[in-house]
């Protein structure tokens, strides 16, 4: 058998419910909620009982997803599952960095929670909006980007999907230019130009703030957002980075498999991770969890 990893899901599958199952049935979930409660009131309630504009405030998505990731990653270990190694898209990065116990569960949940905070503050002050591009190349995006002011691919998820940032203003264009060399783009539902230089403050803030804060040596190997490969070097640049750079999401899944994982165990919230590592190789397995009915229907 090859190797195991978990993946940590990001922002935009949220909803109100979310991690309530687990919370009730694994003592090591509730551990996690009861942590998250301790240092910011009401988050257990927010995800269970949250309305869904609440929940899609990122000073909220953050700090909740991160809960319910860990909450579930922490169940799974807890049925006697480990993960050779762990990656998280966007803001699962933050709860990998914690369940490879490069921070505390206590120091990882404070820095998502000023990461969801500086990130909304950027969004708000240099708003824009993003697209999700299907049927052209990575490549291909990048030249029509090219094209348009302050247009960057911020999200490589798989071959089928590039995820774009832009103005408000040049979205519609950028739309239209893509469907003109036969692509197909839709824009998100999101707040801000995620993952792209509209979150330069963001990175500058969270830069300042890891000033008090010490990263360890991980003791289960996490893959990079940024690099696509084992965190090494200066670990606080690789998370600053992190926040104004692309997620290279289809390099992270290729670079596990060639490093010999063969099962992918997606925690927390909904699906989405699961879908793309199968755009990206359909001969491994993947698995959701976020329930205590996922876990046991997990085949490893």
């Amino acid at each position: 058998m090859g190797k195991i990893a978990f993946v940590f899901s990001g922002q935009g599958a949220q909803y109100s419910g979310m991690g309530k199952e687990l919370y009730e049935a694994s003592p090591a979930a509730k551990a996690v909620f009861d942590m998250a409660d301790g240092i910011r009131e009401n988050t257990s309630k927010q995800c269970f009982e949250g309305s869904a504009e609440e929940l899609c405030k990122t000073v909220n998505t953050q700090p909740c997803v991160f809960t319910v990731d860990l909450a579930a990653a922490y169940a799974v270990v807890e049925k006697g599952i480990k993960p050779d190694c762990v990656a998280g898209f966007s803001l699962g990065e933050i709860a990998a960095l914690a369940f490879s116990k490069m921070l505390s569960d206590e120091e990882a949940f404070k820095l998502v929670c000023k990461r969801g905070e500086l990130m909304d503050k950027a969004a708000n002050e240099n708003p824009g909006a993003m697209a999700a591009v299907m049927k052209l190349s990575a490549e291909k995006i990048e030249e029509i980007c090219k094209g348009f002011d302050r247009t960057y691919p911020v999200n490589y998820n798989s071959p089928a999907q590039t995820v774009v940032a832009t103005t408000s203003k040049n979205a519609d264009a950028f739309c239209e230019a893509i469907k003109n060399e036969g692509g197909r783009a839709k824009l998100l539902a999101v707040s801000g130009a995620f993952h792209s230089p509209f979150m330069a403050e963001a990175a500058n803030g969270l830069e300042e703030y890891m000033k008090s804060v010490e990263l360890s040596n991980p003791q289960t190997v996490i893959y990079s957002d940024v690099t696509a490969k084992p965190y090494e070097g200066d670990f606080k640049a690789l998370v600053k980075a992190q926040v104004e750079s692309p997620v290279r999401w289809q390099s992270i899944i290729e670079n596990m498999i060639a490093d010999g994982v063969d099962t992918f165990i997606e925690v927390g919230v909904g699906k989405t991770l699961t879908g793309l590592i199968k755009r990206i190789n359909s001969d491994v397995k993947a698995f959701k969890v976020e329930t205590p009915s996922d876990i046991d229907a997990l085949e490893i």
